[in-house]
């Protein structure tokens, strides 16, 4: 069976017969959710109003590279599936595919696609192959289907017990010099706090220690244009403190994105704080921007919380 979930700028798919969930939606746009002072975007972001999208400027497909997930994160709803292994190269071309059909997009200026919604992605190198795949189809004479700018995007939490996870991301970001056009193949961390006992909680001891993290980065190839993202999904007491960030990471190679835990049902439960002060972000964001780090504020519009459109949820996991 496939449900479909209308939001606000686009549907949710739970394929309860493959045991996958992918979705499509629209963008509010750089100048509306997000504070970036390195990218001239300096206004503080009090609160995202809901507005009309227009797909076609850029069309988000998120998807899931494994049904469920075996990493367990304590903010996730994934889990609660149940682990059924990765998703084959033909379900995640066809989950892209999919997304983008049913957005009805023609002729777009922008395709994302986010290996984002169930699954640790390092852990499938379908993954890779899929990526390459639709890039192959969308320059093809014969496609029906054009976008501009293609960028897939890889968000992992690192695993330990992934015994070929450097290989998978040299490869991820190498295929990207091939067929990422100007920016790449994008790859983001799941960091959430520089404090070890905090990321242990939240991953439940499944993650490589920052120190781990640090040395596979530096060993990574350059990036093009566009920097690896060090992903803060934050409460007001997690810790971005300046000195360590410039310990483990290189403001060369890597940004800080800033986010809040999202709303999931997981979540709630185990009581994490739904941060809505911008001056909780701000506490954050400025001194790495004094210290010379390109940060990303992220703000989502309580429609995209309340769509279930936003990291660690899943619909299909909540069904009976």
């Amino acid at each position: 069976m496939r449900q479909i979930t209308n939001t606000h700028t686009g549907k949710i798919v739970s394929d309860t017969d493959l045991g996958v969930e992918y979705l499509y939606v629209g963008d509010y746009g750089k100048e509306n959710n997000i504070k970036a002072d390195f990218l001239g975007y300096t206004k503080r972001i009090e609160k995202v109003e809901h507005k009309s999208v227009d797909i076609t400027d850029k069309l988000v497909v998120t998807v899931s590279s494994q049904k469920s997930c075996p990493m367990n994160c304590n903010f996730c709803d994934c889990p609660k599936l149940g682990f059924h292994g990765n998703a084959s190269v033909m379900e995640l071309v066809s989950e892209i595919t999919t997304g983008i059909a049913l957005s009805g997009v023609k002729h777009g200026s922008r395709l994302n696609v986010h290996y984002a919604r169930m699954g640790e992605p390092t852990f499938n190198y379908n993954v890779i192959t899929s990526a390459r795949m639709v890039a192959e189809m969308l320059t093809t004479p014969q496609t029906d289907t054009t976008f501009d700018t293609y960028h897939p995007v890889v968000s992992t939490m690192m695993p330990k017990s992934n015994k070929h996870l450097f290989d998978f991301l040299r490869t991820w970001v190498e295929t990207g010099f091939i067929f990422g056009g100007e920016d790449g193949f994008g790859l983001q961390f799941s960091i959430n706090t520089l404090d070890e006992i905090q990321r242990n909680t939240m991953f439940r001891n499944k993650s490589l220690s920052l120190q781990e993290i640090s040395d596979i980065i530096k060993i990574l190839p350059m990036p093009k244009k566009r920097k690896y993202t060090l992903n803060f999904a934050v409460t007001s007491q997690c810790n971005l403190n300046v000195d360590l960030m410039n310990k483990y990471f290189d403001k060369d190679k890597c940004i800080v994105k800033i986010t809040p835990i999202h709303e999931t049902v997981e979540a709630v439960n185990e009581g994490y704080e739904i941060v809505t002060d911008f001056d909780v972000y701000e506490k954050f964001e400025q001194p790495l921007v004094r210290e010379g780090w390109d940060v990303i504020v992220f703000v989502p519009s309580k429609e995209e919380d309340a769509d279930r459109i936003t990291c660690g949820n899943s619909l299909i996991a909540l069904y009976d």
